[in-house]
């Protein structure tokens, strides 16, 4: 028996502020997008609990239902919303081939990537329980929530430093814990946080364990040179390490930096591919923000409506 192959006009991968987002702005084109929602419908967000700083949400939003809003909305106007993982798709030659869990092939004229990107973590048990409740990956989304409290950041490159230098305006303390004896950061980013006096450097330490009943209350950490322990009180922790961005399926089709975010043509959403658009976490590893990720999404849908329109 043939496999029927299902024909689009467009297919976003991925259900964050982007795909969500990009999804609005196809269907009311009238492109009839099929989204596939991936292993976490409505990406990074449904993970923070409170979010405060997505516009037109004057008391805070949780983040889960804030997806909730943006699904609802595009399945409002007609966006073909699924549930499943795209296993790996095809960009020799259009239409695109796009294989979804590994058995339904689709076929698309356009294709928008917001597929996010993941936040590395530390590996602690303790760090996944209090993820929400005093870990956090962002310090620009909830850094607001400690303000005149002491908090830790993980980390020594220049996404650490900066980090740490914004929480120090806003928190009463900031400890910057790094295993090594130096920061990988820059030496301007470096120069700014030696010259923060609310900033304590605790550098060739590691964090062993994060402690506290229902929120985070302290961090053990470990001197890397004789082993001996430390009990950190702080209110908040944030990870610093880096993100992942989840490119791997496209990884050899479309032109990416050295860390694997995708490269699109700078003021746009279009990828070294004609007719591929990426939004979103996966080509932004600067600002990282649900209103940037809407925003690029809002392009990637405009731009891929356009190409669209310019073959007929």
């Amino acid at each position: 028996m043939t496999e029927e192959i299902e024909k689009a006009r467009i297919i976003i991968i991925g259900s964050g502020p982007a795909g969500y987002t990009a999804a609005i702005y196809a269907a009311r084109a009238d492109l009839k997008p099929i989204l596939y929602q991936g292993l976490q419908p409505g990406g990074q967000l449904t993970t923070t609990t409170e979010v405060e700083n997505f516009p037109g949400y004057p008391d805070g939003v949780d983040g889960t239902k804030l997806m909730l809003d943006l699904q609802k909305q595009a399945e409002r106007f007609g966006t073909d919303i699924r549930w499943g993982v795209i296993s790996s798709v095809d960009f020799s030659s259009r239409p695109f081939k796009v294989v979804a869990d590994e058995t339904k092939t689709l076929l698309a004229d356009a294709v928008i990537i917001a597929t996010g990107a993941t936040a590395k973590w530390l590996g602690l048990e303790t760090e996944q329980k209090y993820r929400g409740y005093g870990v956090s990956a962002c310090a620009t989304c909830d850094g607001f929530f400690y303000r005149g409290k002491d908090v830790a950041i993980i980390g020594g490159g220049d996404s650490a430093a900066e980090e740490a230098t914004y929480l120090a305006k806003l928190c009463r303390k900031v400890y910057l814990i790094h295993r090594r004896k130096e920061l990988r950061a820059s030496k301007a980013m470096q120069h700014k946080v030696f010259n923060t006096s609310n900033i304590e450097k605790l550098l060739g330490y590691i964090p062993v364990e994060i402690t506290g009943e229902k929120n985070v209350e302290g961090l053990i950490v470990k001197n890397a040179e004789n082993d001996e322990l430390q009990n950190l009180v702080i209110d908040g922790l944030f990870v610093a390490i880096g993100h992942t961005p989840n490119s791997e399926i496209f990884k050899g089709q479309l032109d990416m930096d050295e860390t694997g975010y995708i490269e699109t043509i700078p003021g746009t959403t279009r990828t070294s591919i004609e007719g591929v658009f990426a939004a979103g976490d996966v080509q932004d590893h600067v600002y990282r923000q649900a209103t940037t990720a809407a925003g690029t999404g809002c392009m990637a849908a405009i731009e891929a409506e356009r190409f669209l329109s310019s073959e007929h």
